[in-house]
């Protein structure tokens, strides 16, 4: 199974922020959507091995940990998405993991604690970093996770603890919007068959 960890530190973390229709304002929800689609979509179908997760630490509540595995009852597509997300968080129950949508969650949880437990159950967990291994080179395993930050980064207190647990890689020299480095990877485990 293939993982994708997108971490913002100011998506929105209700539902109502996203009502208001301008997604640039719910905390740049605009990028985590782009990502979400490079993630899962392919031209007249989708991916079924990803789980994409969405670690935001946005106002009103954070952190939200949304995960989302597209499955063909979810019935989603690309202009859906932020409807899709805006619904998941409506659906937040403090103190669960509430199953909103089938393959769809919600929860409160750390970025720290949503790659530790990825980490525990065997998940090699691969992190963006122009001063990493190149992508072309690196192993990689079935059970994988890509962490993928917004433009303002990824929690770097987080990141430290993580550390020696995380593999460091690049897509190459030059710094992609965060929907392209999905792309960029995507394209290279097809390349694989992984």
């Amino acid at each position: 199974m293939k993982h994708f960890i997108y971490f913002s530190s100011k998506a929105a973390t209700s539902g109502k922020a996203l009502s208001q229709g301008d997604l640039t304002k719910a905390g740049r929800m605009d990028i985590a959507i782009h990502s979400f689609i490079q993630g899962v979509f392919l031209s007249h179908d989708f991916r079924d091995d990803v789980n994409f997760h969405f670690v935001f630490y946005g106002m009103p509540d954070p952190p939200k940990h949304i995960q989302i595995k597209v499955t063909p009852e979810l019935g989603l597509n690309k202009k859906d998405v932020g409807k899709i997300i805006q619904k998941i968080l409506y659906k937040y129950k403090p103190g669960e993991n509430n199953e909103v949508f089938p393959g769809s969650f919600i929860e409160k949880k750390s970025f720290l604690n949503v790659v530790q437990e990825l980490i525990d159950q065997d998940v090699e967990v691969f992190i963006l970093d122009k001063k990493g291994e190149s992508l072309r080179e690196v192993e990689i395993p079935e059970n994988c996770a890509f962490i993928i930050g917004d433009h303002q980064g990824l929690p770097q207190k987080e990141i430290r603890r993580l550390k020696k647990e995380l593999t460091p890689i690049s897509v190459g020299p030059k710094m992609y919007f965060a929907s392209q480095v999905v792309a960029v990877v995507n394209n290279e485990l097809d390349y694989r068959g992984i």
